[in-house]
C-alpha cells in the first residue's frame, strides 16, 4: 500500500471527477479533474528538474488553488514542502532559505528580484514564479514550464516515515524552528478529524484561511480532501464574502478573530447559517464572550481545539457532545494528552501544569537540530508542548498559556491567562495581555496590557482596585498600559515578546 498522502487523498475522490472541488470568490471552477491533471503536470515538472531524494519546495505565494495544486503535486512526486508565510520579508526568507536549503523555490512574481538573489547565493538550483489570478494574466514562470508536461504521472510510492512538508515554527519566543512531518504524521490527523467532525456527504468547506499554516493547509484543505467535498475558495478573511458565501457552505473553521468580526455585523443572523453544519476555532485561545455571543446570534457552538505545527491537531470539543467554552476539549482517538508538574509528576484534576502529549501525528522532530528535538521529548517519549494548561473531570483540557509565558513573581507562579480571564471581564475592556518585566525586588513583576472597548475610559488605579478584591495580591499587576490593539502574529496570537521589549524600562 502507498503511503503517500496524495494517494489517500485521491482514493476519496468522487466518482464524479468533472464535479467541484473548488470554486473561487471570481467565479473559477476547478473539477476534481482538474486538480488530479494540474497536480500530474507540476508533478512532472518537479521531476524533470533531476532533484535530491527528500528535496525540499519552499513556496511563499498567495494563496490561489494554483498554490495548493503545487503542495498536492509535490506530494505526489515524492518531495517535502515547505509554506512560509507571505508577511515575511528579506531577513526572514533568508533565514529560512540558509536553513532549509530547498532544491527549488517558488515565489510572487513581484518578489522575484530579491528572493531569487537570496536563493541562489543558498544554492538553490530552480526559483519560480506564481501569481494569483486576480494579479494579473502572467501567472507565472512555474506554470508557464509546467504547460508542456503530461497530465498523466504515476504517485511516487511513500513510506510512513517519510517526509511530507516541514512547516517553521511561528517564532513568536524565539527563532524559529522546522518541525518534520511524516505522511503518516498527515495522514492519521487528516482521517481523525474526518471522523471526529462528522465530515459527510454534500458538505461544502468555506475557506478562509491562509495556505501556509497548519489550519488552512492541513486541517482545513486535508478534510475537504479526504471527504471529496468541494471548498469555496476565499484569497483570505473578508466579513462581505464569507456572509455572502455562508448560505452555501456546511463547514467553515477560522481563527477567533474571524468570529469577532463576524458578530460586528448585523447581517449575521440564524437565517444566513441555516445551512451550516459546524464551525471551528483554532490557532488562537476564542474569548468566552466570543463563544457566548456567537451561541446566542446564530444558534452554532462553535467547536474549538488544539494543535500545533508540530503535532497537528491533539484535542478537540466533540461533534456530538458538550462543547465546554473555554477549553479546547478532549484528546482525539489515537492521541494521548497528560498535564505533569515540575517534577515530571501527573497533576491532578484541575491542577495547572505542562501539557505533553504521544500519538502517530507527532512530529518526526526539528529539522537539523537534534539536540533541541532531544530536549523536547521526555524519557518516554512524550512531546513537551511548551502550552501550560489543565484537565477537568471529565478530560476537557483548558490552555492557561505558554510555558515561557509563565510569570515567576517573588518565586510564586503566575498564568498570565487567570490574570486576562479576570480583566477581560471588566466592561470597558475589549482583551488584555499579561506579561512579566524584570524587577529587581521580584525577578518579574506583573504587568498588564489592556486595549480599551469604544468610547469608554479606565486607569490603571481602578483596574489594580477590582483585581485586588478579586485575586491574590501577588497576582495583581504592578503596571497597567493601555494600547489601541494587540500585537498578533498572522494567525491571531498576540506575539507577548513584542510587548516585553516595548514595555521594558
Amino acid at each position: 500500500m502507498n503511503a503517500n498522502l496524495y494517494a489517500l487523498f485521491a482514493s476519496h475522490f468522487p466518482h464524479d471527477q468533472s464535479a467541484c472541488c473548488i470554486e473561487t470568490h471570481d467565479a473559477r471552477y476547478y473539477s476534481w479533474s482538474d486538480i488530479e491533471r494540474a497536480s500530474a503536470m507540476l508533478a512532472n515538472l518537479l521531476c524533470s528538474l533531476k532533484l535530491s531524494e527528500g528535496a525540499r519546495i519552499a513556496v511563499q505565494v498567495e494563496k490561489s488553488p494554483e498554490a495548493l495544486i503545487l503542495y498536492l503535486a509535490t506530494l505526489r512526486a515524492g518531495y517535502v514542502f515547505l509554506p512560509l508565510n507571505t508577511a515575511y520579508q528579506h531577513t526572514e526568507i533568508s533565514y529560512f532559505i540558509q536553513d532549509a536549503a530547498p532544491e527549488v523555490v517558488v515565489c510572487s512574481p513581484q518578489n522575484f528580484g530579491w528572493v531569487s538573489q537570496i536563493a541562489f547565493q543558498a544554492g538553490s538550483q530552480h526559483v519560480f514564479t506564481l501569481d494569483a489570478p486576480a494579479q494579473g494574466n502572467n501567472r507565472g514562470s512555474l506554470l508557464n514550464r509546467a504547460s508542456s508536461m503530461s497530465d498523466q504521472f504515476m504517485t511516487v510510492q511513500s513510506q510512513d516515515y517519510d517526509l511530507a512538508a516541514i512547516l517553521y515554527t511561528s517564532g513568536t519566543t524565539g527563532r524559529s524552528k522546522g518541525a518534520m512531518l511524516t505522511h503518516e504524521n498527515l495522514s492519521s490527523n487528516a482521517l481523525v478529524l474526518k471522523e471526529a467532525w462528522g465530515w459527510c456527504e454534500g458538505d461544502v468547506l468555506l475557506h478562509a484561511l491562509p495556505l501556509f499554516h497548519v489550519h488552512g493547509l492541513f486541517v482545513a484543505s486535508h478534510g475537504a480532501l479526504l471527504n471529496g467535498s468541494k471548498m469555496i475558495f476565499l484569497p483570505k478573511f473578508d466579513a462581505d464574502q464569507v456572509l455572502h458565501y455562508l448560505p452555501q457552505s456546511t463547514v467553515m473553521m477560522g481563527v477567533p478573530t474571524y468570529y469577532v468580526r463576524l458578530l460586528q455585523d448585523e447581517r449575521l443572523n440564524q437565517a444566513r447559517c441555516n445551512s451550516m453544519r459546524l464551525f471551528i476555532s483554532g490557532s488562537a485561545p476564542l474569548l468566552r464572550e466570543t463563544f457566548d455571543n456567537f451561541q446566542q446570534r446564530t444558534g452554532h457552538t462553535i467547536l474549538e481545539r488544539y494543535g500545533m505545527s508540530e503535532t497537528t491537531m491533539l484535542t478537540s470539543n466533540p461533534y456530538a457532545g458538550e462543547r465546554k467554552g473555554g477549553t479546547v476539549g478532549l484528546a482525539l482517538p489515537g492521541v494521548t494528552v497528560r498535564v505533569v508538574n515540575a517534577q515530571e509528576e501527573i497533576c491532578s484534576i484541575d491542577e495547572i501544569g505542562d501539557i505533553q502529549v504521544q500519538g502517530p501525528n507527532i512530529f518526526q522532530g526539528y529539522w537539523r537540530m537534534p539536540d533541541k528535538t532531544a530536549e523536547e521529548f521526555t524519557e518516554d517519549a512524550y512531546f513537551r508542548t511548551g502550552d501550560v494548561g489543565k484537565l477537568d473531570q471529565d478530560g476537557y483540557l483548558s490552555i492557561v498559556g505558554r510555558s515561557k509565558d509563565l510569570i515567576i513573581s517573588g518565586g510564586y507562579n503566575v498564568y498570565p491567562k487567570e490574570i486576562e480571564s479576570v480583566i477581560d471581564d471588566m466592561p470597558e475592556v475589549a482583551e488584555s495581555a499579561v506579561i512579566g518585566l524584570a524587577h529587581a525586588d521580584f525577578g518579574e513583576a506583573v504587568c498588564a496590557v489592556i486595549v480599551l472597548r469604544a468610547k469608554t475610559t479606565l486607569d490603571a488605579a481602578t483596574v489594580i482596585t477590582r483585581l485586588k478584591s478579586q485575586i491574590a495580591n501577588f497576582k495583581v499587576p504592578k503596571q497597567v498600559f493601555f494600547v489601541s490593539e494587540l500585537p498578533r502574529n498572522t494567525m491571531g496570537k498576540v506575539q507577548k515578546n513584542l510587548l516585553r521589549q516595548q514595555f521594558q524600562n
